[in-house]
């Protein structure tokens, strides 16, 4: 029966997302399915309830908020200014320039909490620059591709406050711990691209002439509009002085007003941003609705425990766990977006991370990770056509050079794996285990 079941639902909602159905109807469909023929509920009126519950949720509100600000930033080219500020201090490191995508990408996501929007930010200023100074088009587009993932993890994530709602887990909490994760990733990915330069030094043309260190001091002042917002909307949530939703109310007022301090925010600019903003809230949405009512349709067939006992069957240890769900995350990555492998899979795997001993707020840092991955996992990784609609290069070339940045990823999984410390002690230390 669960086998059955898991199958059909599976044949289907693979077979209509294969077809170029919509995913969230999709999902719809696999939902109508498994309890048309597998419960005896009545489907229109646990539909009704679920999906009102769903979307009735005031966690959501910061959801169209933080993406709004990061369209902001977007629009009105507020982050151009960073390449001037972050340039001065990268030239005495090893890959030199290159270190701006990562560092870049780094701060933007702070901003933004959006993978393809700090992917496409910092590439539109970077790409350009570097290849007219002389880098390796392998090195600009492979650094570039995989910082751009950052966008999920560094809060404030859209992705952790997708999993927070799914899972019901605190978003502050969420947002704390992807602080250290994501910081050791910057790192990891600044020593690939150090390593990169020593082994191909052609990647990277000869240094070149700076100014003194009074005059690095002086362009630095180029990165104070995006530091102060990312205080603003970080320092408010963790100091206590607002939620997670107030603070995206605050990214927003800011990012409109050093906008228009700057010059660059125009009425084209300011209807594009929210526009964006409109469109992408309502796709999330619309997937969240669709998930959450498959979700109640496989806990009403029994799926998740069946599923669950079946893995206990087999005996799998907590590493073997994660090394599994690893393994099925990536495969899904490479049809899936990112909100949809949150929302489809979270009331099935949940029990499993549970059961295995695992806290959901570092499950949740772990997914999002992961998802990283998929996000530059041929064919649906979405940075890799970000990345091609900037560069004309194609797929193929460009996740090749980003292999370096994903084996990095993948090693941090390991290492919070290993140490979960890693990500639980921040938020641990503020609030407490509860």
């Amino acid at each position: 029966m669960g086998l059955l079941l898991a199958s059909g639902v599976a044949l289907i909602l693979f077979g209509l997302i294969g077809s170029g159905l919509l995913i969230a109807l999709a999902l719809y469909a696999s939902a109508l399915f498994a309890m048309g023929f597998f419960t005896p509920v009545p489907t229109g009126s646990i539909m009704a309830v679920t999906v009102w519950g769903s979307t009735a949720n005031w966690s959501l509100t910061a959801l169209p908020l933080f993406i709004w600000m990061g369209e902001i930033l977007f629009h009105t080219r507020l982050s151009e200014n960073m390449f001037r500020g972050l340039s001065p201090w990268m030239m005495a490191l090893p890959g030199r320039l290159a270190h701006v995508n990562i560092v870049g990408c780094g701060i933007f996501a702070a901003a933004s909490g959006s993978s393809s929007a700090t992917a496409a930010t910092i590439g539109r200023i970077t790409v350009p620059e570097l290849r007219r100074r002389g880098y390796g088009d392998a090195l600009t587009i492979g650094s570039l591709c995989g910082a751009g993932t950052l966008g999920l993890l560094i809060p404030p994530s859209i992705m952790l406050i997708v999993y927070g709602i799914a899972a019901q887990v605190s978003i502050v909490r969420l947002f704390m711990a992807g602080i250290v994760p994501g910081i050791i990733l910057i790192f990891g990915m600044m020593a690939a691209v150090a390593l990169w330069s020593v082994v191909s030094p052609n990647a990277v043309p000869p240094r070149e002439k700076t100014g003194d260190l009074l005059w690095k001091i002086r362009e630095t002042r180029h990165l104070f509009p995006l530091v102060v917002l990312i205080l603003l909307v970080i320092g408010s949530i963790y100091t206590g002085f607002a939620t997670a939703s107030e603070a995206a109310v605050i990214g927003v007022i800011g990012s409109l007003l050093l906008s228009a301090f700057s010059g660059t925010l125009t009425w084209e600019a300011f209807t594009s941003s929210a526009l964006s903003a409109v469109r992408t809230t309502c796709m999330i949405g619309f997937i969240l609705a669709a998930a959450a009512f498959l979700s109640s349709a496989m806990t009403l067939t029994g799926l998740p425990k069946t599923l669950a006992a079946t893995i206990t069957a087999y005996g799998f240890g907590p590493y073997m766990l994660i090394l599994v769900l690893t393994l099925l995350y990536i495969a899904m990555g490479c049809i899936l977006d990112g909100v949809s492998m949150v929302v489809l899979t979270t009331s099935i795997v949940l029990p499993l991370v549970e059961a295995a001993g695992f806290n959901l707020v570092w499950f949740g840092v772990y997914i999002i990770i992961v998802i990283e991955i998929a996000q530059i996992t041929p064919p649906v990784g979405l940075n890799l056509y970000v990345l091609q609609g900037l560069t004309g290069r194609n797929i193929g070339f460009i996740s090749k050079a980003t292999l370096p940045f994903l084996f990095v990823m993948i090693l941090i999984v390991a290492l919070i794996t290993v140490v979960p410390e890693i990500v639980t002690f921040l938020p641990e230390r503020v609030f407490g285990n509860g």
